[in-house]
């Protein structure tokens, strides 16, 4: 087996070969390298590698308009918007049929359901200290609790009282205390004036339980008994009820 360059080299010597016989064949001599190449074909050679990618083409011209596509699925519910401006007043309704009345209920009691209370006045002068004073004149006596035959309030009803009076004080100084079960509670005092008439007064909150009695008396010597009245000026006593004692029952 020959390679080509052998084949070119054996060629060549042939040429020489013939030229030094002196044949007339010069114009027509053939090319050595396609003689060689037509004498024998080389071995094929290894497949190149892969070209590097060419450059992106030019944007193609926009295609026909497609047909319309199938609805998509419903996306997610969005946030509320703002209130809107407050619309037209709308027409004015028709009144509603009238319902039914309801049985009346029965009368609830008030917060003291207890009652006790009273109102007194003095109509004389009075005559004698260091006993209870005899106030007749009835202003307001409703339940009973106060006694004119004895000038005593006699309690009912346990809880918490008021009581009140103001005296009118002429002729003689007047010392007057309030006795709640012969035991004195509060005192008042007033020095008189010549010529004058004067007002005493004096008020206290007392718990009472039921039986206890309250009442007003002179205390002290005869000359101490100034307490008055006639058609023209009062001296009185009042109390009531402020409020009853719960029932623990």
């Amino acid at each position: 087996a020959m390679g080509p360059a052998g084949c070119c080299l054996l060629c060549g010597l042939l040429l020489v070969a013939l030229g030094g016989t002196g044949t007339a064949a010069e114009d027509a001599q053939p090319d050595p390298k396609a003689s060689c190449a037509n004498w024998m074909g080389g071995a094929p050679g290894y497949p190149g590698h892969n070209g590097l990618p060419g450059r992106d083409g030019k944007d193609g011209r926009d295609g026909e308009k497609g047909e319309k596509g199938e609805p998509g699925e419903h996306g997610p519910k969005g946030d509320s918007g703002q209130i809107g401006s407050q619309g037209i007043p709308g027409s004015r309704g028709f009144p509603g049929a009238p319902g039914i009345m309801g049985m009346k209920g029965e009368k609830g009691e008030g917060a003291y359901v207890q009652r006790s209370a009273f109102s007194v006045g003095l109509t004389s002068k009075v005559p004698h200290p260091n006993v209870p004073i005899l106030f007749t004149k009835i202003f307001y006596n409703e339940q009973h609790h106060y006694d004119p035959t004895t000038g005593k309030f006699r309690c009912s009803i346990p809880g918490m009282y008021y009581f009140a009076y103001h005296l009118t004080v002429y002729l003689s100084d007047a010392k007057v205390s309030l006795y709640k079960q012969d035991r004195a509670v509060l005192f008042t005092f007033d020095q008189f004036q010549a010529n004058n008439l004067d007002q005493a007064s004096g008020s206290v909150l007392l718990h009472l339980d039921a039986g206890e009695e309250v009442w007003l008396q002179v205390y002290g010597e005869g000359g101490n008994s100034g307490v008055y009245a006639d058609n023209i000026n009062d001296s009185t006593f009042m109390g009531f009820l402020l409020y009853p004692d719960l029932d623990v029952h």
